[in-house]
């Protein structure tokens, strides 16, 4: 039977022996390792770099609207469950301000990326570029920002005049 001091010597015993062995298992890989390869950067500057190939039109894209978004931000994108992603152009500066996509986004290259990182809220990387250059041009249109024949793609995007583009100003001017 063991007694309260020879238990404690053997316990000092092992110390060496535990502290020469890492806390934990590392998993994975650094994340430095990963930063230069094109797949895990997702980053879309306001300038359209970034955005992949594709293209897409308004009326490509109600079709996608009306079967992946409508469930949740209605049909024509007017507000269901979640926020409405039109109207309301030019509400900023009245009584009662409406932030919609159209109304207060700065830039349109926002819309894909936002898109592609968290759409369908079930299914996030879910959609390919095309349709979603598809559902960028089809909310982009229903305020008439676009006209609903023009083809979005990574030169057109970043090209798209936002309502709100020069309602923000910068916290650390340069």
């Amino acid at each position: 039977m063991f007694t309260r001091i020879s238990l404690t010597m053997v316990l000092l015993s092992l110390l060496p022996a535990l502290a020469a062995q890492p806390l934990y298992q590392p998993l994975g890989q650094p994340a430095s390792d990963l930063s230069d390869k094109p797949e895990w950067n997702l980053t879309i500057s306001p300038d359209g770099q970034g955005l992949p190939a594709g293209s897409g039109t308004a009326s490509q894209g109600k079709h996608i609207f009306e079967q992946h978004c409508a469930a949740c931000h209605g049909f024509g994108a007017i507000g269901g469950s979640a926020m409405p992603l039109v109207g309301e152009v030019g509400s900023l500066a009245s009584e009662y301000p409406e932030k919609t996509v159209n109304s207060y986004w700065p830039f349109a290259t926002t819309l894909f990326d936002y898109i592609r990182r968290s759409m369908p809220p079930s299914a996030p990387f879910s959609l390919n570029s095309n349709e979603i250059y598809a559902l960028c041009a089809y909310i982009l249109s229903q305020d008439g920002i676009i006209e609903a024949d023009v083809e979005l793609n990574a030169v057109t995007l970043p090209q798209v005049t936002m309502p709100n583009r020069n309602g923000f100003s910068a916290t650390y001017p340069q």
